[in-house]
């Protein structure tokens, strides 16, 4: 499948080694709200990355444009690479998706805001074409091949700002929804130190940039408690970095209670303390549970200089069943956004696209039209530090 795109007008990069270093408080606190552009460049058809594959238009400025109107100061770009690597050793990228992926990236970051590029669809067991399997037998070779991907993303942005940050991988495990197991978490960290050596060692303003990594599947518990994650070394960065300073984030997702944020159908539609039927409200994870979550990542991590990003969150339209379901989703959205901020976090929200039953979307990305004002309120309203009255978390106090 041939793809070909123009990188006429990219935005001009700074040099290397003259843009501001942002210290872990101020790259969160730059980072704003964010949102993600799901279900497009991660998209694949028969293996090869295709960003209408998945039923939606081709990604355009003018939406870029209505995120950023909207309040947005960060877009997380997931990205599949799948048949677009070529055989090895070189494992060379195709260019073409290169150029597209460039082009999508300067959307947002000619217009000012902080980008994150990921390898998004490349590990999951579901999708065809995937390889970074981290219980496949073939290690030797899926190192080799993520090893020589990143440099050529890397070289890619080598001359892009910090607002451009780059992320090692996805929701890698095992496709199993239990504990972590071995070898495959210790696979997870050999990849994270990988991704953070190549980008280090890959040119330009890669050697002092802010790379994101994530532990067993994005998951706070796995990640944060005792189950094997491994914070990488960064040996290989600028010397213009303060030695007491982190460059490392690290990223976790957030779906939690799942049978309200995720689990289609109309039982559980409300959420948080302003529910009004008991029935139809979660027996877990409000707003004590979302607390308990991120002050862990905030003790195991922001207090030693890594900040955290909640790369993923939201929960699905299930107004069809329940006419007050968006209040609660918005009420969801705003705790999340104001709970990570007491916490030091950044936070981007998942946006798949789909506007019906269902879906996550804010935007119908055709029309360009705003879908859900009020979760994008609520959104903006919790980046400003206001719980509201359906949490019961304060946005005041850690910093």
């Amino acid at each position: 499948m041939a793809l070909t795109a123009s990188v006429s007008g990219l935005a001009n990069q700074a040099p290397a080694e003259t843009v501001n270093q942002l210290s872990a408080s101020q790259i969160v606190a730059d980072m704003g709200a964010g949102w993600n552009l799901g279900n497009q460049l991660e998209a694949n058809a028969n293996g090869y990355p295709s960003e209408t594959a998945w039923g939606l238009p081709t990604v355009t400025q003018a939406l870029i444009d209505k995120v950023k109107a909207a309040g947005f100061k960060t877009i997380r770009i997931p990205v599949s690479y799948l048949g677009y690597i070529g055989p090895g050793p070189n494992y060379t990228i195709n260019p073409s998706w290169l150029n597209r992926i460039q082009q999508v990236v300067d959307y947002a970051y000619g217009r000012g805001l902080h980008v994150l590029v990921n390898m998004h669809g490349d590990g999951y067991k579901t999708i065809t074409g995937s390889w970074l399997i981290c219980d496949s037998s073939n290690q030797t070779a899926i190192k080799a091949k993520y090893q020589k991907a990143w440099q050529q993303i890397a070289a890619r942005f080598q001359n892009y700002d910090q607002r451009l940050i780059l992320e090692s991988m996805n929701e890698e495990f095992d496709g199993q929804y239990g504990r972590p197991t071995q070898p495959c978490y210790s696979n997870i960290n050999a990849y994270n130190q990988i991704f953070v050596d190549t980008v280090r060692k890959a040119g330009g303003n890669n050697s002092s940039r802010w790379l994101l990594i994530a532990g067993w599947n994005t998951n706070i518990d796995y990640t944060a408690g005792n189950y094997g994650f491994v914070l990488p070394t960064d040996r290989y960065r600028s010397s213009t970095i303060p030695g007491n300073e982190q460059r490392i984030m690290i990223s976790v997702h957030y779906y939690s209670p799942w049978d309200f944020a995720g689990e289609e159908g109309g039982t559980i539609t409300q959420w948080g303390r302003g529910a009004t039927n008991p029935a139809k409200k979660s027996t877990w994870g409000q707003e004590d549970y979302l607390d308990a979550q991120l002050k862990m990542m905030y003790d195991k991590f922001v207090t030693k200089g890594y900040p955290v990003v909640v790369g993923e969150y939201g929960s699905i339209d299930k107004s069809p069943f329940d006419s007050s379901s968006n209040r609660y989703r918005a009420d969801f959205a705003r705790a999340i956004v104001a709970t990570a901020k007491k916490y030091g976090a950044a936070t981007v929200y998942w946006d798949n696209g789909a506007n019906d039953r269902y879906g996550f979307g804010l935007f119908d990305r055709r029309s360009y039209a705003v879908t859900h004002q009020g979760i994008i309120d609520a959104i903006m309203s919790g980046v400003r530090g206001f719980a509201g009255a359906g949490t019961a978390t304060a946005a005041t106090g850690l910093r």
